[in-house]
């Protein structure tokens, strides 16, 4: 896949550069969208250190997304990695090129943003992994799903911006769209433990499907008998 496919720039993007060059703000558009850049690429540098597969980077007008084309059940560690380094590559160019007062107000302002705790922002996906370190993997993503909704009430309760509602509202249908799907990802979650033989340190007995965690592997312990989880997965999706 080449550069050219990968990048995509939301409809909404142009509008806002359109917005800020008639309004004469273009040179701040030009570098909010230049600190969106460099944090995007914090995390292709570590997709291509670990192998991820991108699926997709999109520019929104308030901010990127970088999209991954890879299995659920992947490393923690390496999920965590790639988060973090959005924001670490965004300091590192801040502390290059602080001391214009935009630049620097920019760039604290993403950088605080981003490390909350709402779905889609890295400071979601780095409670999502903390969570999944301790509890199983569909109930993991309802709590993350859940702080993002209680941090957004929070934020409205108290700061009051036109311009924060809107990116919040834009956040809030992607938050509905994650419900949405939260079956799909847990179905593709077992799925990917049918599938796959993947072996790792950590063991769990338990007694239902939605007890299994992230980069484990199960015994079930169900009638008094012990069953292994490929034996409960080819049980469940062979049925």
């Amino acid at each position: 896949m080449t550069i050219k496919n990968i990048f995509k720039i939301h409809f909404l993007f142009y509008l806002v550069a359109f917005v800020c060059f008639i309004t004469a703000n273009f040179k701040n558009f030009i570098i909010f969208s230049s600190i969106i850049l460099v944090h995007e690429l914090g995390h292709i540098i570590g997709a291509i250190i670990f192998k991820w597969k991108i699926d997709k980077v999109i520019l929104l007008p308030f901010g990127g997304i970088t999209i991954f084309q890879e299995n659920i059940d992947k490393s923690l560690k390496e999920e965590f990695i790639i988060t973090i380094l959005g924001p670490l590559f965004q300091l590192l160019f801040y502390y290059m090129y602080r001391g214009n007062e935009i630049f620097d107000y920019y760039n604290i302002i993403i950088l605080i943003f981003n490390l909350l705790p709402i779905y889609p922002l890295d400071g979601s996906k780095i409670v999502n992994i903390l969570f999944n370190t301790f509890i199983p993997f569909k109930k993991s993503h309802i709590l993350t799903i859940i702080c993002s909704i209680i941090t957004i009430t929070f934020i409205l309760f108290f700061k009051h911006n036109l311009l924060l509602y809107l990116i919040l509202f834009f956040i809030f249908l992607e938050i509905i769209k994650e419900i949405k799907k939260h079956n799909y990802y847990f179905n593709r979650f077992l799925l990917e433990k049918y599938l796959n033989n993947n072996k790792y340190k950590r063991k769990k007995t338990i007694n239902k499907i939605t007890k299994m965690y992230k980069q484990t592997n199960h015994f079930f312990y169900l009638n008094n008998k012990y069953y292994t989880e490929k034996q409960i997965m080819a049980y469940l999706f062979d049925k």
